[in-house]
């Protein structure tokens, strides 16, 4: 279980994983083909380039559905070890957003730079918002309920984005473990209204569509749009294992706080005061023990 002990220790349930957050040899250890930090290694990778007319369709899409789903893509990361290093961390009873600390997952992101600088404008900023999941159908788990991320408030008038989210995939996401559902924004009644609380009043069922996505797809959606991850079956073959990042315009007030510029590398203590603001800012929308909560405090508290 994770243990309230001096420097934030972790006192794990498998033999040999122990030690301190603030350790960089404690988290290479729990995945050593992964980096923590290291700049020089962060540094190697290049941001994918997509085709004018390419962009051009999902800027559209994002307006007039509120979404977009790109088939697997070529990362220069390895998707199967970062997989298996939250597999590692659920295991040890680390909460699955702790891979944040490697440096793996935010190369993810700043391979969408170029696409994203497009979807939200060159001087665009991460939010403070991000998060990872392990949805075991062996357990009954589900994804989180559904939501909107920020609602009508992240759209201009012409319903262009103020904000996105960046969803992945990293092991298979079916209708069986747990795929994300979404309400496309030109079914939805009550989508960039003031009166988008009450979807449940106005929801149109037949308009939902499931999202199955293979590892290494890319889901984006505006964060007026409705969505959620649906329940398990004992019939999925895996956990799904996925991650999601929030982005903004850097022309609009902060939606959350500190924003970062979109290429720089944190360092560790500064990755475990962000994973602490995440697990405490996101605690309404899953189980949260008071221990961690304790720890997540004292990281935030840096």
């Amino acid at each position: 279980m994770m243990a309230d002990l001096p420097g934030v220790s972790v006192e794990p349930t498998q033999p040999g994983l122990s030690g301190n957050l603030a350790d960089t040899g404690f988290w290479r250890r729990l995945a050593p083909t992964l980096h923590v930090a290291d700049a020089a290694y962060m540094q190697t990778l290049q941001g994918m380039q997509a085709p004018e007319a390419a962009m051009v369709q999902l800027e559209q899409l994002l307006i007039d559905e509120g979404y977009f789903q790109l088939p697997p893509q070529q990362w220069d990361v390895p998707i199967a070890d970062l997989a298996a290093c939250i597999k590692t961390l659920v295991a040890a009873e680390i909460p699955a957003p702790f891979c944040f600390v490697y440096d793996e997952f935010w190369m993810l992101y700043y391979r969408l730079h170029l696409m994203l600088q497009r979807l939200l404008g060159p001087d665009y900023r991460f939010l403070p918002d991000f998060w990872a999941w392990h949805v075991d159908p062996r357990k009954g788990e589900r994804g989180w309920a559904p939501h909107r991320d920020k609602g009508y408030m992240a759209l201009f008038p012409d319903r262009r984005p103020k904000s996105l989210t960046v969803w992945l995939p990293l092991t298979n996401a079916t209708t069986l473990n747990g795929c994300m559902y979404m309400l496309p924004a030109h079914r939805d009644r009550v989508y960039a209204t003031d009166k988008d609380t009450t979807w449940k009043e106005n929801i149109d069922y037949a308009g939902i569509r499931a999202l199955p996505a293979d590892a290494g797809s890319i889901l984006c959606w505006n964060q007026a749009v409705l969505h959620w991850g649906s329940s398990t079956s004992v019939r999925g073959a895996e956990p799904r294992i996925s991650l999601a990042f929030e982005f903004q315009r850097g022309d609009v007030p902060p939606f959350n706080q500190p924003l970062m510029e979109p290429l720089q590398i944190w360092p560790l203590d500064a990755r475990l005061r962000l994973i602490g603001k995440q697990i405490l800012q996101y605690k309404h929308m899953y189980p949260l023990s008071p221990a961690m909560e304790r720890i997540a405090e004292q990281l935030l508290a840096g």
